[in-house]
This record gives C-alpha cells, sequence and structure tokens, in this order.
C-alpha cells in the first residue's frame, strides 16, 4: 500500500485529506483508510449508518481498502491494547506514508489517535515485538499530520484544485453527521461545516497560487524534489 490514512472515526480522513486521497488514487496510486473507532457516542446517526456512509464516501474518492478497528469511542488511551490492532495493520499493509490527524485539535480523540499511531509505527519496526499476529516488522517512509478541526499553518500544502468536488461529495455522504433533520442535534457539524471546510481549503489554495489546498504538518524536515528554481535535480 502506498499510503495508509487513520482517523478516530469514520469521516475525520474525508475532513482533512480527502482531495489528496482523491488526488492520488487518480493517479493508480493504492491508498487505504483506517478508523479506528465505531464513533458509537455520535450524536447524530447510527453505527450502522456510519459504516454505509464511510462505504459510499470511499467509493468516492476512489480508495479500496477501508479498515474498521472497534476501540473505543472517546476511549482511546496509550496502552498495548489499544497500540497492538494498529501495530497489526501497519504490519498487514505495509504502507510506505501514513497519514494521522494533527495532534492539537478540540476533540480529544483525535489527539489521542495521532499518538496511538506515533506508538504504534515505533512499535510496528520493532523486530521482536509482539503484537500477537507474528507479522514480519515494517517500517514506514514518513509520517504526515492532517488538519480536521481549525486552521493552523501547514508545513506543506497538496493542490487540489480537480479534486476539491470529490473532497465535497464525500463529507456530503455523511448526511447523518453533517444535514440536519428533524431527528437530529445540533452539533458543530451540522451548522455549515463543510462551507468551513471548503473556505480553509480555499485559503490554503491562495497562499499558493492555486484554487484550493490541503495543508500537513511534518515532524521532520522535508527535502525538495526539485531546487529553489524549480527545476529538478
Amino acid at each position: 500500500m502506498h499510503m495508509l490514512a487513520f482517523g478516530a472515526h469514520p469521516d475525520d480522513v474525508e475532513i482533512g485529506m480527502g482531495g489528496t486521497i482523491a488526488k492520488y488514487t487518480q493517479q493508480g496510486y493504492d491508498i487505504g483508510i483506517c478508523d479506528l473507532t465505531l464513533a458509537e457516542l455520535s450524536s447524530n446517526g447510527t453505527i450502522h449508518t456510519r459504516q454505509q456512509e464511510a462505504k459510499r464516501a470511499a467509493n468516492i474518492l476512489g480508495v479500496r481498502t477501508r479498515i474498521q478497528l472497534n476501540l473505543p469511542d472517546r476511549g482511546l488511551v496509550i496502552h498495548k491494547g489499544h497500540i497492538d490492532p494498529i501495530v497489526t495493520v501497519i504490519r498487514t499493509y505495509r504502507p510506505k506514508i501514513v497519514f494521522a490527524p494533527y495532534w492539537e485539535d478540540r476533540h480529544p480523540d483525535h489527539g489521542q489517535c495521532a499518538r496511538l499511531v506515533e506508538e504504534a509505527l515505533f512499535s510496528a519496526a520493532i523486530r521482536r515485538y509482539e503484537d500477537g499476529q507474528k507479522l514480519p516488522p515494517h517500517r514506514v517512509h514518513a509520517v504526515y499530520f492532517y488538519m480536521i478541526n481549525g486552521f493552523h499553518r501547514p508545513h506543506f500544502v497538496v493542490d487540489i484544485s480537480d479534486t476539491i468536488d470529490q473532497k465535497l461529495a464525500s463529507l456530503r455522504a455523511y448526511e447523518s453527521q453533517f444535514q440536519r433533520t428533524s431527528d437530529s442535534v445540533d452539533t458543530p457539524l451540522t451548522n455549515g461545516y463543510i462551507e468551513t471546510v471548503e473556505s480553509r481549503e480555499r485559503l490554503l489554495g491562495k497562499e499558493v497560487g492555486v484554487s484550493f489546498a490541503e495543508g500537513f504538518i511534518s515532524k521532520k524536515p522535508l527535502i525538495l524534489a526539485h531546487d529553489l528554481l524549480g527545476e529538478e535535480r
């Protein structure tokens, strides 16, 4: 697998990097999504509804592999019982690049997801670390963090001008979360949330001279594929 994106809940990955996923699946790259929880504590929708919506969203983005773990919603903590299932996913699919939510977020589960993924990435690369599955170790090439709630200054952006429509369509697939109905309760997601995300990606795009972009954070320095004059080395 070329890329594997982790989220605490179904819809996290789509909010943060749906356009990037669509961009690279269209180029033939194999990209997977792994949701840590079933979002069983969501104010709106049911587990079944969320799973159906997640499948539709994945199809829109061209994702063929969506992995669903069963860690507890609002109960993500750093211990071996939560780390090992993620280690197993990493060792099974052996991605080159891993993505996780940016750790600074209003929802504690998003930050905990980032920490769990980092712990799992470290353990997955240790030859003698036992995750219960006896899979060979795997070390990823890089890990990057995408934004869910809020606006942070990214270390790099990906131009998603050609795939912003797929990103927005994948979000609209989560009707139970982003659409206000007579049986739903009011949440931050039901009050123009998709429009807010679209505005953020438009602003990030404007910063680099494109229509829309998604921003990412890296804990390590990045190496340029081109020199400072824009010529390939």
